[in-house]
């Protein structure tokens, strides 16, 4: 699995904002307005990004040698969950960051400025998921092995025999 790269998330941030913009404005124009975002959103992308962290620092702890035991699939579950936090971050922000230039020109109104109050600290919980995401990506890496003979194949033992032949 490759690293999830940083262009690639301001990229889909950007599209989810000027997707989401777009769509508030419309919405605007029939009449419809986004009920604000609630202030416990912000809490909620925290804990979640420091779950995140928790997993991937035992993974990493793991990789260091200072835990013994770890399960696999618990490691792979892990790293999945970052690369998914990133991108849920990337998108997060630019669906929040959609809401604050929305009512960026009518900052004057005290209902507009909590809207973009709360909406621009969603942008900053959201951009903490990505980065945590980013983080746990790359403590789990698993370094190359340090023997530059263990990547290159063995000669076969019995070059004149078939691999069928050997089995059975």
């Amino acid at each position: 699995m490759q690293r999830t790269r940083v262009r690639t998330l301001v990229l889909i941030a950007v599209l989810a904002a000027g997707a989401g913009w777009l769509l508030v404005r419309v919405l605007g124009s029939r009449g419809l307005t986004l009920p604000q975002v609630p202030w416990p959103m912000v809490a909620v992308l925290v804990l979640i990004a420091a779950v995140v962290l928790g997993m991937g620092w035992s993974v990493r702890q793991y990789l260091r040698g200072k835990h013994p035991t770890l399960d696999p699939v618990r490691a792979a579950r892990t790293v999945v969950l970052a690369k998914a936090s990133c991108y849920t971050g990337a998108l997060l922000a630019g669906w929040y960051a959609a809401q604050v230039l929305d009512v960026v020109g009518d900052l004057a109104i005290e209902a507009q400025r909590d809207r973009a109050g709360s909406a621009g600290l969603a942008v900053v919980g959201a951009l903490l998921l990505a980065a945590t995401g980013l983080v746990v990506e790359w403590m789990c890496r698993v370094p190359p092995p340090e023997d530059p003979d263990a990547t290159e194949p063995r000669p076969d033992p019995h070059p004149g025999t078939a691999p069928d032949a050997a089995a059975g």
